[in-house]
């Protein structure tokens, strides 16, 4: 009798289904971080060692996939970020420098995310995968701008980090020279003077 991990929605998940689709996860990460060609579901399910039936019954698509990836990801930030006892700029700081650290860990799976809509568009509609990322910096954010005296910015400071802190530039600025220490620098350093410049913008304006 196969052991019950827990219950949801009335249901008992068992471990094997929770295994599953961890694998899944996982062996989508690999094959993006190293295939320069488009990954299938059934390639997914290959690495993963289970049927592309059984892939199919946790995620409907690739991007489904790569989505529960990324939320997994913004967990781990958003875990680092509610464990600062730093307040302000030096919290956004190490939440940002985190960030930067995990995108260098995992790779070219950080670069897959494409979307035709706007990070606005998503955010604001409640988009899963931006969820977790957002709690993490929403608050180390909003004591930034109270800090710098910019007042609050609301979720166009998310949208100005986000522009800064895209995984692919990210890796852009790695691949071109730059160390880990020297990216996360620069960047928190624009991401300064890119909160001041729209709330300067915004009172121009």
């Amino acid at each position: 009798m196969k052991a019950v991990a827990q219950v949801t929605g009335g249901r008992p998940m068992r471990s094997d289904t929770e295994r599953n689709r961890r694998y899944l996860i996982k062996a989508a990460a690999r094959l993006f971080e190293n295939s320069p060609t488009p990954v299938s579901l059934a390639e997914i399910a290959k690495h993963a060692e289970v049927s592309t039936a059984t892939a199919y019954r946790h995620f409907s698509s690739v991007e489904e996939i790569l989505h529960a990836f990324r939320a997994e990801v913004g967990s781990e930030l958003c875990d680092f970020s509610a464990q600062q006892t730093t307040r302000g700029m030096a919290r956004l700081e190490a939440v940002s420098r985190c960030w930067v650290s995990l995108v260098l860990e995992h790779g070219g799976a950080m670069a897959q995310m494409r979307s035709h809509r706007g990070y606005l568009e998503r955010l604001r509609e409640g988009t899963g995968y931006l969820a977790p990322q957002a709690e993490a910096l929403a608050e180390p954010l909003r004591q930034t701008t109270e800090e710098l005296g910019l007042g609050d910015l609301g979720d166009e400071a998310l949208y100005l980090w986000n522009t800064l802190f895209d995984p692919r530039d990210i890796l852009d600025l790695i691949k071109s020279g730059r160390t880990e220490e020297e990216a996360a620098t620069r960047l928190v350093a624009a991401l300064r003077g890119a909160l001041t410049g729209w709330s300067h913008g915004a009172a121009i304006g």
